[in-house]
């Protein structure tokens, strides 16, 4: 397969840490063989030609990585269970001085994202009109019934017509599902997190949009990947 290339100034962003409360060091488990965080990496490289892996992992310190990818070693303040993403991208924006870059953030946990998915987000930014793009999946769109509630008066979150209609009435409602996310760094400093003023959104399917989190999530994401190995051979 012919790697997809984008434009010279875009790099993949695969950022990982060491700590994880939900499944303790979760980013060096292999999956079908490779690291977690390795299958993130080969993907950047595949569809977007160049990576930064951002780390406080000490045995990816010492790991042989793919030509193209590049590590940057995260500072121990910006390895906390409550460090947001947006600090650890502006770090890595401002370390490696990417200002005129796009980036294209790609979550190691997401690992059944496909290169499709990567690129018609990528494709979707290049076209303008988005400050940003990212995944979403459909979610249940009866939260279109919800509303908030102020002395006693309830306000409906989109239509006050929506409490009343049927589930199946309702119009599809999708929400992000942590997969990927392009932008432009510089934009991304000025705006002081993630441009969110004008966001554009390529859907993908819930077969698609697992994020490992518990060892349950990678048992079943190992075994999908089993399943369409197999199919592929046969």
């Amino acid at each position: 397969m012919t790697a997809h290339r984008t434009t010279p100034e875009a790099i993949a962003v695969v950022p990982v840490r060491a700590g994880s409360k939900g499944l303790p060091g979760k980013n060096l488990m292999p999956l079908n063989g490779v690291p977690l965080y390795l299958h993130a990496v080969r993907q950047g490289l595949r569809t977007v030609g160049r990576a930064l892996l951002s780390t406080d992992i000490v045995e990816i310190d010492e790991a042989d990585l793919p030509e193209g990818c590049t590590l940057c070693r995260r500072p121990e303040h910006l390895a906390a269970d409550d460090t947001p993403m947006a600090a650890v991208i502006e770090h890595l924006i401002v370390e490696r001085s990417l200002q005129g870059a796009t980036i294209v953030l790609l979550q190691a946990t997401s690992p059944l994202r496909s290169d499709q998915d990567v690129q018609k987000a990528v494709t979707l930014f290049q076209e303008g009109g988005h400050d940003m793009v990212l995944s979403v999946v459909e979610r249940d769109r009866g939260v279109l019934k919800y509303g908030t509630l102020e002395n006693n008066t309830f306000t409906a979150m989109r239509d006050q017509a929506f409490c009343f209609y049927n589930r199946q009435q309702l119009p599809p409602v999708f929400g992000p599902n942590g997969a990927v996310y392009v932008f432009q760094a510089q934009r991304f400093l000025d705006v002081n997190g993630f441009p969110s003023e004008r966001i554009g959104a390529i859907a993908m399917p819930a077969d698609r949009s697992a994020d490992i989190d518990t060892l349950d999530d990678l048992h079943r994401v190992e075994w999908v990947l089993q399943m369409q190995s197999s199919a592929n051979k046969g």
